[in-house]
């Protein structure tokens, strides 16, 4: 299959070009979608290619919007919905979680609701507590949906096709910070299975579990780490629900240390969950208490100042992996 770099961002408006060729079925929903820059590119152009009946905006109506997507799945359309600020989505809380997540099991599998939502999370330049929460335990919570955290270009297109062509209604959640980010992508359309992880760096040393837009930070913490000779091992859930528990449980059994990265708050989230269930299955095996590296329980800040130490970054994932070693090197 022929592969070449695309940004995060255009990975997932080849997705929906693709998507939409494929079945006419496929339509996308949401504020400004039909505009020059396309909620930051990723759905630009696809209005003069597929018309305004397929690619619709909408007016800032968050319940209505979501409501109307549940509808055109009902009615045999595949909805992809855009909401630009995960924040925004709670005022779709009834209908996602009173109708959306349950329809399948009210009808006892008779009827399905493929609605597809992208919920893009922001950072950076100011966003404050409102344009920047990422609710991914919220959605995890609820029986009846996926959940998915894509960290690369590829993942992010194959993802949203599964998601597009399943029966299950999905959540993506997409970091704004992993936008301009390149992977190699294949040019045909693929689809990634949910409730498979992916192995980004192997290791013996500490398996750090890392969620979304904390994987890159990861990645180059572990490559540090190994110029130290500590070995990482980073594993990418990539879907949270379902959770490939499995390569987890296989990797930490190796490494007898577990790490979560989770770029949601400390308390009640993801990063609890994934340590539950470690410890559940292997916790007289583990060769230290596991850590977590989460943002702290409290609003995002808007200076550019406050928000760099409220951000977990690479130095951070770099000291708790250190501090589970008990291992002090050089000036980390």
């Amino acid at each position: 299959m022929r592969m070449r770099e695309l940004t995060y961002s255009a990975a997932i408006r080849e997705g929906l070009a693709q998507a939409m060729d494929l079945s006419e079925k496929v339509i996308v929903l949401g504020q400004l979608v039909d505009s020059k820059a396309g909620v930051f590119g990723t759905t630009s152009g696809l209005v003069d290619v597929f018309g305004t009946n397929r690619v619709q905006d909408f007016p800032v109506a968050e319940g209505l919007m979501t409501s109307s997507a549940i509808g055109a799945a009902l009615a045999g359309m595949r909805p992809v919905l855009v909401h630009q600020r995960l924040d925004f989505m709670l005022y779709s809380l009834d209908a996602i979680g009173n109708w959306l997540s349950l329809w399948r099991f009210k009808s006892n599998g008779l009827s399905d609701v493929p609605v597809t939502i992208r919920a893009v999370v922001g950072k950076g330049w100011g966003q404050g507590p409102q344009h920047s929460k990422s609710l991914h335990a919220w959605f995890t919570h609820l029986p009846g949906l996926r959940v998915a955290m894509p960290s690369t270009a590829q993942d992010a297109k194959g993802l949203l096709l599964e998601s597009i062509f399943g029966e299950v209604p999905s959540i993506i959640v997409e970091d704004r910070s992993l936008f301009s980010m390149t992977d190699h992508v294949p040019e045909k359309p693929y689809r990634v299975k949910f409730g498979e992880a992916c192995v980004r760096c192997t290791g013996v040393d500490v398996t750090v579990v890392a969620i979304g837009g904390l994987v890159p930070a990861s990645i180059r913490a572990a490559k540090t780490l190994g110029f130290e000779s500590v070995s990482v091992e980073v594993v990418d859930p990539r879907t949270l629900t379902p959770l490939d528990i499995d390569t987890i449980l296989n990797s930490v059994r190796k490494t007898r240390r577990l790490l979560v990265v989770d770029p949601g708050w400390r308390s009640a989230g993801v990063s609890a969950e994934l340590i539950s269930s470690v410890c559940e299955r292997l916790g007289t095996d583990l060769a230290c208490n596991p850590k977590r590296v989460c943002l702290p329980d409290s609003h995002t800040p808007m200076s550019y100042s406050l928000e760099k130490e409220y951000y977990p970054d690479e130095k951070t994932i770099v000291n708790a992996v250190l501090s589970m070693l008990q291992v002090s090197v050089g000036d980390t």
